[in-house]
């Protein structure tokens, strides 16, 4: 997998969500790794990492997550998931490969109308992404457009960095395996728990003005990792990293200390 280091220290792991790079942590990655040293991955089929046979389902990017761990000997590592990336390190941590979670909006939790919500959704905007790609430079420079496209995913799209919304709007644009990643996801089994005995302190966070992965869900992921910790992210919708990003490393910091 296509990898990112900065800072010194002990190793934090990162990994990001559906259509997104280890760019998605551009808002957090310099304060994080002026503590720790940080591995930010590129999942297989997005960023720079090729897809593999079946990258296109949740359980084949889990398998290439812990296959990373091992190999690069990160056996027990501190790890920091949002959204998809989110649902990883819970299943890393009920697998016992891991070490301290924080696990950021994580998705896995839905039920009923929630799975078709997810799925309808999520699969218009990449649709709609992969039609007017070559406008999203110019559409991701404007706060109102800026508004309109992110407005199920951020708090407050609008004050977000443009070149960061460009960045992410091409990630999803250009996924290969979005559409199958959405189908494994939306129809897959929920997510189950407990975390393994070995896994360390496991930290829930979410938005309390999440579109996407609603703040009901939250209840659910705490009855299945009962040992967790929930931290409401007061301000922020689906990516805390990108509408209250001081808070974000705050906790992350404290997590896994």
């Amino acid at each position: 997998m296509n990898t990112i280091e900065r800072g010194t220290g002990r190793t934090l792991l990162l990994i990001h969500g559906l259509g997104g790079s280890w760019r998605s942590w551009s808002t957090i990655l310099d304060s994080l790794s002026a503590a720790r040293k940080v591995i930010a991955v590129d999942l297989p089929g997005h960023g720079a990492t090729p897809a593999e046979p079946d990258s296109g389902t949740f359980d084949g990017l889990v398998g290439s997550v812990e296959r990373y761990i091992v190999d690069a000997g990160l056996a027990g590592v501190d790890v920091v998931g949002s959204s998809m990336g989110a649902r990883i390190v819970l299943e890393l941590a009920r697998r016992g490969v891991v070490g301290n979670v924080v696990a950021l909006d994580p998705g896995g939790f839905w039920r009923g109308w929630e799975r078709t919500f997810f799925r309808i959704t999520i699969g218009a905007s990449g649709r709609l992404l992969r039609t007017i790609r070559p406008s999203l430079p110019a559409l991701s420079r404007n706060a109102a457009s800026r508004t309109a496209l992110l407005a199920q995913l951020s708090a407050r799209p609008w004050a977000l960095d443009a070149q960061l919304v460009a960045t992410e709007l091409e990630g999803l644009s250009t996924t290969r395996t979005f559409d199958a990643l959405v189908h494994s996801l939306a129809t897959g089994p929920e997510q189950t728990g407990p975390a393994a005995a070995s896994t360390g302190r496991v930290v829930i966070g979410w938005g309390r003005h999440d579109r996407l992965c609603l703040p009901r869900q939250a209840a659910r992921a705490q009855a299945a990792f009962p040992t967790a910790e929930l931290h409401w992210f007061e301000g922020s919708g689906h990516f805390p990293m990108w509408d209250m990003p001081a808070e974000t490393v705050a906790v992350i910091l404290d997590s896994t200390r």
